[in-house]
């Protein structure tokens, strides 16, 4: 059993490693590359905003390190202390990720809202289907099994849908970077290889997931 688990879950933890690295190293690279215009993480935001017609939305500093993210019930972008007065490359492309959120809620795209909506029930699942699963099966309730497994389902749909929205947000990021110039073409360059640095997170994050529902499916239909 222990090594049937470890043979479906190695690919997705060695993946998770190397993105993580991936991640840490680009991010590291391009903060030490400041962009020829001067231009902080937060003016990237603004202007990626303001390209995309998109107004009301605020811009704050948070505390730690790639911690940047769009609060969308706040309506705000937080950038991280890295991120936000930072005239580096990899603070432009970060930045200019996160405002690409704010603008797919403006713009009602799809995924993000149906990611959204789901958010409870996909943490309920996170939470407990693996755990009701696994009580299922030592107290051979077959019910509970299936429940557990339906409910970790949900959190495997949650990460699956993640991808068409963190993919489009560094797109509609790219987009802008290049329609308003904030950065030269080198500059552009390595804003992308940091945002598909961490688009590998969410890649390993699938597939970690996906294959351990893919374990537990399977340990069902053996018993």
């Amino acid at each position: 059993m222990y090594y049937s688990y470890l043979a479906f879950m190695l690919p997705g933890l060695i993946l998770s490693l190397y993105a993580q690295y991936k991640v840490k190293h680009s991010f590291s690279k391009y903060s030490n590359v400041l962009n020829s215009r001067g231009l902080t993480g937060a003016d990237a935001a603004r202007a990626v905003l303001q390209q995309n017609g998109v107004t009301g939305v605020k811009i704050e500093q948070v505390s730690g390190s790639l911690t940047d993210h769009y609060d969308p019930k706040s309506n705000v972008i937080r950038l991280s202390d890295s991120v936000y007065g930072s005239t580096s490359v990899a603070a432009v492309g970060v930045a200019a990720h996160e405002a690409g959120h704010a603008v797919q809620y403006a713009y009602s795209y799809g995924p993000i809202k149906l990611r959204a909506a789901i958010i409870p029930a996909c943490n309920l699942g996170s939470r407990l289907g693996i755990p009701l699963a696994i009580i299922g099966a030592i107290v051979g309730i077959a019910g509970l099994v299936y429940l557990g497994i339906a409910l970790f389902a949900l959190a495997v749909l949650f990460q699956v849908i993640t991808l068409p929205v963190e993919f489009n947000a560094s797109r509609r990021a790219m987009e802008a970077i290049r329609n308003s110039a904030l950065l030269n073409d080198e500059e552009a360059s390595g804003a992308r290889k940091v945002l598909t640095a961490a688009a590998m997170t969410y890649v390993a994050a699938m597939i970690q997931a996906v294959m351990t529902l893919l374990y537990y499916l399977t340990r069902v239909r053996r018993n």
